[in-house]
């Protein structure tokens, strides 16, 4: 099984490792939206300049090494609200996600329907592949996500089940147009996941996320959900999380459930690494790899590759190294206006990733 899968990842890498998804903005880019914000360009400045910051994104990637690219997430204003590009029927006034040093993300409120994607992630596939021919992840938003758009009380004419029905099938055609531009893999992030059980400790709003996700999922071949993966996270934003203090016993045997084939998991920054490598082996789908995060972006202090390595080994005590991966816990910046990590300590740290990956895979003869 390892030969194949070896073939894909350039640079002789015998254990696969992959970037989740946004790097911190350049300060280029940064300085263009805050212009385009007050009027100071147009919509074609802003555009170069975000294109410009994918084609930097990517050029150290693969200076670094990296045998999986993306793009940084140059161009998205968040990992979650890009589907929202460009629609009028939204309210400000939507879910509250409150972070453990007490700041919030506050997601808009559908007003109407039917419920419509403004933007397709694979614009920003496109977009990445005409700069490198190297392989290309692309990060989508979860289903579960957007369902929480819906308001509680509904909406008159709009009723929930017809949110829900046009929700899946704009959220396969993110992911099949992902998939037919030609993505590596296509990442789901489903970092509300491990927040459900923070607002719902039953887990019955869990096993809602959970379905939901994979009404989508059994569109696809067993073939196109080998390309497909998810991500959890406890929402790394600013330096602070949602829901690192939910015990990852309760979301892991639920998360594995879903019909994915890659799964994703947030592993650097847990206290008690061992008991949760001992969950995963406990609940881990057959066929699916796991790629254990093995750097923490909101971290500051840069990882060496050694400790890197020494991460990949613990795993590969509990995981069969044949179906084990490494990967950052988080996407480094997934708001835009996010700049608590400097994009050089990003690269930094993608760099201690590769280059431990590679000596563990040493190590261990991979």
């Amino acid at each position: 099984m390892i030969g194949p899968w070896i073939s894909v990842y350039a640079r002789g890498m015998g254990i696969p490792t992959e970037p989740i998804g946004s790097i911190p903005r350049s300060p280029e880019l940064l300085a263009a939206m805050a212009d385009h914000a007050a009027g100071r360009i147009g919509d074609d400045d802003l555009t170069a300049a975000q294109d410009a910051a994918v084609a930097d994104t990517i050029t150290r990637l693969e200076q670094i090494g990296c045998p999986v690219l993306v793009d940084g997430e140059q161009s998205k204003p968040s990992f979650a609200t890009y589907p929202l590009h460009g629609l009028d029927a939204l309210a400000g006034d939507g879910a509250v996600i409150p972070f453990a040093d007490g700041h919030t993300r506050q997601l808009p409120r559908l007003t109407a329907g039917p419920f419509r994607y403004g933007q397709h992630a694979a614009t920003y596939l496109r977009a990445a592949l005409g700069h490198t021919g190297l392989p290309v992840k692309q990060a989508v938003i979860a289903p579960s996500a957007l369902s929480l758009l819906y308001p509680a009380d509904g909406i008159g004419d709009y009723p929930r089940k017809a949110f829900i029905d046009d929700l899946i099938a704009e959220a396969e055609a993110d992911i099949r147009g992902c998939l037919d531009a030609g993505a590596h893999v296509v990442q789901l992030d489903f970092t509300e996941g491990r927040l459900s059980l923070k607002l719902d400790p039953s887990g019955g709003l869990l096993e809602q996320f959970v379905d939901l996700n994979n009404q989508v999922l059994e569109r696809f071949s067993d073939a196109e959900r080998a390309r497909i993966g998810v991500h959890t996270c406890p929402g790394g934003d600013q330096d602070s999380t949602h829901s690192a203090d939910v015990d990852y016993a309760g979301l892991l045997p639920k998360l594995f459930a879903l019909r994915a084939g890659n799964f994703y998991v947030q592993l650097a920054s847990e206290p008690d690494r061992g008991r949760v490598l001992d969950i995963i082996a406990a609940h881990l789908p057959a066929e699916a790899k796991i790629f254990v995060g093995v750097t923490d972006p909101i971290d500051p202090r840069v990882e060496t590759p050694e400790e890197v390595r020494d991460r990949v080994l613990e795993a590969a005590r509990h995981l069969p190294v044949d179906r084990l991966g490494t990967c950052d816990d988080c996407g480094f910046s997934p708001f835009a206006d996010d700049t608590s990590t400097s994009r050089e300590t990003a690269f930094a740290k993608i760099a201690a990733r590769v280059q431990g990956t590679a000596l563990a895979a040493e190590s261990l003869g991979a």
